[in-house]
């Protein structure tokens, strides 16, 4: 199978993780203590993806400039969308307490799924790229992507279902979102992957600074909102797990 392909099925993996996240949220009621606790987890395993593989990489390829600015790029562009969509009424798109999602609209629960794609594209982008080297996907960066999205797309979806949506208009975002993500993975591998070693470097570390933000600002305050003090404990499992996986694959 060729490289190309093999980007946009693990983009879509990762991606297939809303989808997940939608059907809970459509047809089943999840403890929102439960998904806190997961989304908690995926913090961990991000920033150590983050931190071992991304961000190393990025300063391994193309030195400290194009690391730090790419990174800056990303987090700010990232921080600026966010905002946008946060006053259009994604703010807490990761959470999916159920009674976080009965609270909210129609058009809020959009904007959360439109957040979800601002999500998703660095995201994909980033699992992409990481096939470059040749050495195969970076594990660790999906498994963290697929934890963080399950939880967002049963959030959206609560609300979506309790504005009186119906499964068919659920279900077609969620999808489109999904196969945005494969064509994100499938263009950071194609496209970036065609550039000098230095614009790749700072194209991961831009995706690199855009998950950080979003770790910031939504998935770190909304888990603790839930768990409070067992928040730090079960990142801190997902991040040794995740360090220690990315030293042993």
């Amino acid at each position: 199978m060729s490289l190309p392909v093999q980007a946009a099925l693990w983009g879509l993996v990762a991606g297939g993780a809303l989808l997940v996240g939608a059907s809970i949220g459509y047809f089943l009621r999840l403890p929102a203590i439960l998904a806190s606790s997961v989304m908690a987890f995926g913090i961990g395993v991000l920033i150590s993806a983050l931190a071992f593989d991304l961000m190393d990489e990025s300063f391994v390829m193309g030195g400290i400039w194009a690391a730090t600015a790419g990174f800056a790029i990303g987090g700010t562009l990232y921080a600026l969308a966010g905002a946008a969509l946060a006053r259009a009424g994604a703010r807490g798109r990761k959470l999916s307490g159920a009674a976080s999602g009965a609270s909210r609209g129609a058009a809020a629960s959009l904007a959360i799924a439109v957040g979800s794609l601002l999500d998703g594209i660095p995201e994909s982008a980033a699992i992409g790229i990481s096939l470059l080297d040749g050495e195969g996907v970076a594990l660790v960066t999906v498994l963290a992507i697929v934890v963080s999205n399950i939880p967002e797309g049963l959030s959206s979806t609560i609300g979506m279902k309790k504005a009186g949506k119906s499964a068919t208009y659920v279900f077609s975002i969620w999808i489109a979102i999904t196969l945005a993500c494969s064509l994100s993975a499938w263009l950071g591998y194609l496209v970036i992957g065609q550039m000098g070693p230095v614009i790749i470097a700072a194209a991961i570390a831009c995706a690199a600074g855009a998950i950080f933000v979003m770790l910031i600002d939504t998935m770190i305050p909304e888990a603790f909102d839930e768990i409070h003090a067992l928040s730090g404990p079960i990142a801190a499992v997902g991040f040794l797990l995740a360090f220690a996986a990315s030293r042993l694959l």
